[in-house]
């Protein structure tokens, strides 16, 4: 995929190298100098553009590209106005970052076709990880949906999965169990890695190291937190 970030702030410029050593094709764009140069030996082709002057946007390969991703961030107002010039120019897939709930009503008004809250999802992991004692993946589906991957609380080990009872109790759709299985590496090393527990009985017993894969609001899960005591 050819990509076209605009907006070279700590979040755009992790972002550019990981999608380049992704193997995508990315393009950069800041009005900084120094921040173009500092990144322009990673990317495929970066520039030094003011995204907020309409004739130095236009030399931006707008059309050639499959997406274009506003990082802006902490400059609330070009980022707005870059939105609004690359939707004059006829780009049709526009993902915005966006610092605040204000900010996202407005990015809503133009109808990008998805809204980026980095601070947000790394502040929401983060209550969540404090709050299990253990590392949570979580994935964003819709404002108040997330699907999430974390080890199971040590309330639940020992007890049987139809006694868990997840969506019974919560409404929390169990998606996937996962345990840590003993294997050897061409090594002879022996490891663990997680497994998929496929089609997995109600009476199966939960151990310590098993994650759950979960589909669930925010109110869901802290009725199940509330539940077992975090």
């Amino acid at each position: 995929m050819k990509i076209l970030i605009i907006g070279l702030g700590i979040y755009g410029s992790n972002l550019a190298i990981d999608l380049t050593d992704m193997g995508h094709e990315v393009i950069v764009a800041d009005s900084k100098a120094t921040l173009v140069e500092s990144i322009k030996d990673k990317v495929s082709t970066a520039y030094i553009a003011d995204s907020t002057d309409e004739a130095a946007l236009s030399v931006l390969p707008l059309k050639t590209v499959d997406l274009v991703i506003v990082s802006i961030g902490e400059n609330f107002g070009a980022s707005i106005k870059t939105v609004a010039l690359l939707r004059k120019s006829g780009v049709k897939t526009i993902y915005a970052r966006a610092v605040d709930e204000i900010h996202e009503t407005i990015l809503q008004g133009f109808n990008v076709e998805r809204i980026l809250i980095p601070e947000q999802r790394a502040a929401h992991e983060l209550t969540l990880e404090l709050a299990m004692g253990a590392k949570v993946d979580a994935m964003r589906i819709d404002r108040d949906t997330y699907i999430m991957k974390f080890a199971i609380p040590e309330y639940y080990e020992g007890l049987k999965l139809e006694d868990a009872d997840l969506e019974g109790k919560f409404g929390i759709k169990l998606i996937a169990i996962s345990r840590l299985t003993k294997s050897r590496n061409i090594l002879g090393i022996g490891t663990e890695q997680p497994r998929i527990i496929e089609n997995p009985s109600p009476s199966l017993e939960l151990e310590k190291g098993d994650e759950f894969t979960v589909m669930c609001t925010q109110k869901q899960l802290r009725a199940m937190l509330r539940h077992i005591g975090l």
